[in-house]
């Protein structure tokens, strides 16, 4: 698992042609708060059941309020066969302060 800060993730979104998936693993209450643009959402508990979702073929960024569900998501990530997670270190919250700063926050 990699893990990349807010800062890196939006230089990767700038510089690199090959797509992203932003796996939001918030509820969804939390989202509907603040989310990082073209982000999906599939809150934590419902990875398992989601996982059809999902392309091992496309890097994922995992993200959550401060990084530690999003943590989690992406070991459980891995021990499904996918070899491209990215944890988002710090989550929303380091994305609003790093990068959106008109982003609400919770």
């Amino acid at each position: 698992m990699l893990h990349f800060t807010p800062l890196q993730l939006t230089e990767h979104l700038a510089n690199n042609e090959k797509k992203l998936t932003l796996l939001d693993v918030r509820e969804p209450w939390e989202f509907d708060i603040c989310h990082i643009n073209d982000s999906i959402l599939i809150p934590m508990g419902q990875i398992q059941n989601n996982l059809d979702q999902l392309s091992k073929k496309q890097p994922i960024v995992v993200i959550c309020h401060h990084g530690i569900r999003s943590r989690r998501v992406a070991m459980y990530l891995e021990q499904q066969g996918f070899t491209e997670v990215i944890n988002l270190t710090g989550g929303v919250d380091a994305w609003a302060i790093e990068i959106d700063l008109n982003m609400a926050k919770y």
